[in-house]
């Protein structure tokens, strides 16, 4: 099989289409096509003019291949795709004891318990919130108005904080897992598509299904998960984790543990106080602060795609901004959601905290982004490894009383923003969020370094996406929890420094960012404890 890259292709390309573009490619005829699949694709929409497809394309040839590639026509990036090898099966000899703990269902915790049950370790997998469908349920009926719960949320639950985004999978890391994570969720019910799209995401909607169908293979394969299972201690004997603690509905409960994986994602700040007191090494780290933004989809559609806007080959559009200020600090848009809202993320009470989610279609009305600003552990209020955590707390119960005590959110006019005025009402953009926003100012919701390094960038922003500054879009804040604000030191062997069997993973460790390098990060914990059970296996 041959692979071509750079091969442009129109909007409107058949699926049956791709064998004369290959052939086309190559110089051949078409029947020595045998077949032809995308094995990447990406949108070109740098001349708004001539909007079109990027594709790379895997190509069976009736030829003999390596002849082909001898007689390629000048510039064409072609060759010989190397048969995929399989890779062995690898299983202890029988179930440990005791059996490794996985502590959190995010994308972290789940893969690695699902290593840990294909390997046959029959882990336990502890979720302190519940299960996806009961979880999706009491989500929107408290995006409908109804009570808070600070256990079972956007942010805490089978999933994790991904499940209530945009399923967005793209990731910076280059690690070989990166492809094991889109397989699982491919067999498990995510599009294909996946597997090529330059920008792949599973969406929302789609998303809880995908959870649901891992965490059941898990428990296929000897696993056992306990949702409402929340951690609170971790017993150490000997220099080393013996046991955890966890309470549930019906007390408290003790499992005996050797290894367990602490995937407790970047929300769990009780969690955090417990390992401090423990003695866990925690470090303060950077992180970011700021508000979603959205705009009409349309006007990004244009904005990116010309005349082509509204195509249905393309979809809604996206994009990634960021500007570097002199005054030293980099703004920059995270999270993207065409075509989705802004949602209510909090997960504690008395707070008010913004996020972003697209459905698999992504057919909103408005498009949204988390509009953000670095900041560094020097920003925060004194040098206590938690100080970031409590920054956070501080402007998200500040935003809650602004926006009226019901978990509305604080909205702002972008112009009545970057003029610095207070809105009184709201434009033509009608915002998403609920249970819905409460005009005012901003900067009673974040601290005013923060505000004023927004104010500077969204008219610089605009240039390269025009529309940015529009009007009438609106800022919705504030955006707390992009990322983790500690970090759990781990040693050269992916343990916690001084606590030998516990596996930090994820982005409660502080070493990972999204669903996919979170994913692999769990991957890796549990290909650790898996040697450290049988090194001559693993």
């Amino acid at each position: 099989m041959i692979r071509i890259a750079n091969v442009k292709a129109p909007l409107d390309l058949a699926p049956d289409g791709l064998v004369a573009l290959a052939a086309h490619r190559l110089n051949l005829p078409v029947q020595s096509v045998l077949s032809a699949r995308v094995a990447k694709k990406s949108v070109d929409a740098r001349d708004k003019r001539d909007v079109h497809f990027v594709l790379t394309l895997d190509v069976a040839l009736r030829a003999d291949e390596q002849r082909v590639l001898r007689r390629l026509p000048s510039g064409v990036q072609a060759s010989l795709l190397a048969p995929a090898k399989a890779v062995p099966s690898r299983r202890l000899a029988s179930a440990p004891q005791p059996r490794p703990v996985v502590v959190g269902a995010g994308p972290a915790g789940l893969f690695a318990a699902l290593a840990l049950a294909r390997a046959g370790a029959c882990p336990l997998l502890l979720e302190r919130g519940e299960d996806v469908q009961t979880r999706t349920q009491r989500v929107q009926a408290f995006f409908a108005g109804g009570a808070f719960s600070p256990q079972s949320n956007v942010q805490f639950g089978e999933g994790g904080a991904g499940t209530f985004s945009d399923g967005k999978l793209t990731t910076g890391i280059k690690d070989p897992r990166c492809r094991t994570v889109l397989d699982v969720f491919v067999s498990h019910g995510a599009p294909e598509e996946i597997l090529y799209q330059q920008k792949p995401h599973i969406g929302t909607d789609r998303l809880a299904a995908v959870v649901r169908g891992i965490r059941e293979e898990i428990v296929r394969l000897g696993g056992e998960v306990r949702f409402r299972a929340r951690l609170c201690a971790l017993h150490v004997r000997g220099g080393r984790v013996a046991a955890v603690a966890y309470e549930t509905p019906e007390g408290m409960r003790e499992e005996a543990a050797r290894a367990v994986v602490l995937a407790i994602g970047h929300s769990a700040r009780d969690t955090f106080e417990m390992l401090l007191d423990l003695g866990v090494p925690l470090q303060p780290k950077p992180f970011s602060l700021g508000a979603r933004i959205e705009h009409p989809q349309r006007v990004i559609d244009r904005a990116q795609y010309g005349a082509f806007a509204g195509h249905p080959a393309l979809g809604a559009a996206d994009y990634k901004l960021a500007v570097h200020l002199p005054s030293g600090r980099d703004v920059y848009t995270f999270c993207m959601c065409p075509g989705g809202e802004v949602v209510a993320a909090t997960s504690e009470a008395g707070g008010v905290v913004t996020n972003g989610m697209s459905a698999f279609a992504r057919d909103g009305e408005n498009a949204n982004s988390a509009l953000l600003v670095g900041i560094s552990p020097a920003d925060f209020p004194g040098d206590h490894p938690l100080a970031g955590m409590q920054l956070q707390r501080e402007w998200e119960r500040r935003a809650f009383r602004a926006g009226g005590g019901d978990y509305r959110a604080p909205a702002q006019r972008v112009e009545d923003f970057l003029l610095g005025r207070e809105s009184a009402a709201l434009g033509a953009v009608r915002p998403t969020y609920r249970p819905g926003v409460t005009p005012g100012d901003l900067r009673a919701c974040l601290p005013g370094f923060v505000t004023e390094a927004m104010r500077e960038a969204i008219p610089l922003l605009d240039r390269r996406l025009h529309g940015f500054a529009m009007p009438d879009a609106v800022l919705i804040g504030p955006e707390t929890r992009s990322s983790s604000p500690v970090r759990i030191l781990r040693g050269e062997d992916g343990q916690s420094v001084g606590l030998p069997g516990r596996e930090p993973a994820g982005e409660s460790a502080g070493y990972a960012g999204g669903i996919t390098s979170a994913a692999v990060d769990g991957l890796r914990a549990a290909e650790r404890v898996l040697h450290a059970l049988a090194p001559e296996t693993f």
